[in-house]
This record gives structure tokens, C-alpha cells and sequence, in this order.
């Protein structure tokens, strides 16, 4: 089933919303970060969620099929 939402760190993210996906784990050297070792998925109006690499995949995933008019497993 495709959905317009997809779940990030027990948020529901409309897909729409979503601007850009990071390849590579959050780094900033900060140590008082609570984001390291996550992936930002920025979102519109400079807001961002930090998910753990399962829910990147299946936001990926979501992505294209939401795009592409293909059904997505829900992993989540």
C-alpha cells in the first residue's frame, strides 16, 4: 500500500514535504550532539528529522514509489 507518509522517528513525514536525503551518517564533532551516527532528511522551510539507517531505506523507498506510481512494503 502507498501512502503520503512515511514514518521517521515516530513522526508521520508527508513525503511532499521532503527535500533532500543524506547518503552519509551525521558527523559534527559536537559532544553533546544527539544526531551523530543518523541521516538528516531535510525537509521544506529548513526543518529536518534525524532517522536511523532503516528509516532512511524505507523513506528512499517511499520516495520512489510515491514518485514512480509503483506500491512500497511498509517496514515500519
Amino acid at each position: 500500500m502507498s501512502s503520503v507518509f512515511c514514518i521517521v522517528d515516530d513522526k508521520h513525514v508527508p513525503l511532499y514535504r521532503i527535500v533532500w536525503i543524506s547518503e552519509l551518517p551525521h558527523f559534527c564533532g559536537n559532544d553533546d550532539c544527539m544526531f551523530e551516527g543518523r541521516y538528516e532528511i531535510r525537509l521544506e522551510m529548513e526543518e529536518a528529522v534525524f532517522a536511523s539507517r532503516e528509516e532512511r531505506d524505507n523513506t528512499l523507498a517511499a520516495l520512489e514509489a510515491w514518485a514512480g506510481g509503483g506500491e512500497v512494503e511498509e517496514n515500519w
